[in-house]
């Protein structure tokens, strides 16, 4: 293909590199004369494992040029490539300021080619920027509609800076966020022959996700850091200790919680935070990131409470107790929180939990309920349809399929349902169904 990348920091000549060295013609942007004279004379911009020799060697190959003019290489290219910088400004946000220039340019260009463009962003956006920010403008700049006479899409890249030409070679996966067949079609030609998965998804979402896995690179690294501190202080080998955890890759090294949902909760995960901020604090060792799960799991009951009240409505039913479905649990639970709060508010509860039986708790699941939610007796009802029939609002705390069913069946059109579960089909619903943060 012809491809013109804009923008030769690591990204963009490594891809330069890369899709050259494949056999691709490539046209190389950028506003900075110095880099453009580097890669004309076969040699790289940056400093990178492999890259002196890919470079001389694509150089010498024909396959590839360098302009500053960007409207020629959108007019001598089928798809353009955009890797310019987005970096941070002094207050945190993104830096847009070059992106924003070229997207003027790019529809300048486009304005003068019969055929239509694809324009494929690779510099990392915030969420909304394709659709919200670029697409405007390079629609009034081109005369022409996304989707018609060109198409944007964005594709997150992966390359880590010290290894870059190994990552383009064999990525963990290929995400192209698209809005339409076409563009999808032709990237998936460009880079289908990666030994990974090809995955399409939309525009937003794969904006977002680059964001995910870099703040998830973040969290593993500080995770790890805090371990080590603390262990220093315990005397504790952390290495022993973090190849331990790895060891586990049907819950920790998995794809095992990693899903959205409502506040944890239970017998564990709670005490054994609190024990571990506290036994950091007895040793002198700061633990920000662990000392601040149990604030941010708050956030998210809080957001709960927030929604069934912004209602307006007070007969609430509760469809789950348990903090976990399928167990008598109620230690902890998120949704004991939640109902007494609400009581708190003045609302009045009816409760219904197929696995929860006042008479058979014991022991300290029994002691938690005498000291949360005393006249839980008074609220739980035998039956799911007794709690149904009688609340403007039912919050679905149980994910399961019968209940999830039965729920659905009784719901009315003049109820709300607060979803914590994620129910993966609204359509037999007449109530109106709200999700927790989805």
């Amino acid at each position: 293909m012809k491809i013109s990348i804009f923008g030769l920091g690591y990204v963009g000549a490594v891809s330069l590199a890369c899709l050259s060295r494949d056999g691709h013609q490539v046209i190389g942007v950028d506003i900075d004369r110095t880099k453009l004279d580097l890669i004309a004379s076969g040699k790289t911009p940056v400093v990178e494992e492999g890259m002196v020799d890919l470079m001389a060697q694509v150089a010498a190959s024909g396959r590839v040029t360098v302009t500053t003019d960007a409207q020629q290489a959108v007019r001598d290219s089928e798809i353009s490539l955009v890797c310019v910088g987005t970096p941070s400004a002094p207050n945190g946000s993104q830096d847009q300021g070059a992106i924003l220039r070229l997207a003027a340019e790019l529809g300048q260009a486009i304005k003068t080619k019969a055929e239509p463009h694809v324009v494929v962003f690779r510099s990392t956006l915030v969420p909304g920027t394709v659709e919200d920010v670029l697409r405007p403008i390079v629609e009034a700049e081109s005369g022409k509609k996304d989707g018609v006479g060109f198409f944007l899409c964005f594709q997150p890249e992966f390359l880590r800076e010290g290894s870059s030409i190994r990552d383009y070679d064999k990525p963990p996966f290929t995400v192209v966020g698209a809005n339409h067949d076409y563009p999808a079609a032709r990237l998936q030609a460009l880079f289908g022959h990666l030994p990974c998965k090809f995955l399409k998804t939309s525009v937003r979402s794969a904006e977002m996700m680059k964001y995910c896995c870099n703040n998830f690179h973040a969290l593993k690294i500080t995770f790890a850091n805090e371990t080590a501190r603390l262990c220093e202080a315990l005397g504790v080998d952390p290495f022993e200790v973090m190849d331990l955890v790895c060891q586990d890759t049907q819950l920790n090294i998995s794809r095992a919680y990693l899903k959205p949902g409502f506040a944890f909760g239970g017998s564990c995960l709670p005490k054994d935070l609190r024990a571990t901020s506290y036994l950091a604090k007895v040793h002198d060792v700061e633990v920000p990131m662990l000392s601040a799960i149990l604030p941010s799991n708050r956030q998210h009951l809080d957001l709960a409470l927030h929604k069934i009240m912004a209602t307006g409505k007070r007969r609430i039913a509760f469809v789950g107790l348990s903090f976990k479905t399928g167990t008598d649990d109620l230690r902890e639970s998120p949704l004991v929180t939640l109902a007494e709060q609400l009581i708190g508010k003045g609302c009045q509860l009816s409760i219904y939990d197929p696995e929860v039986h006042l008479a058979k708790l014991l022991g300290a699941n029994k002691s938690f309920i005498e000291r949360h939610l005393p006249h839980i007796g008074q609220m739980l009802r035998p039956t799911m349809e007794e709690v149904v029939d009688g609340a403007d609002v039912v919050v679905l705390g149980i994910n399961s399929a019968e209940v999830i069913d039965a729920v659905a069946r009784r719901c009315t059109a003049g109820q709300t349902v607060l979803d914590l579960v994620k129910l993966t089909d609204r359509s037999p619903w007449q109530a109106a169904v709200q999700g927790l943060a989805w």
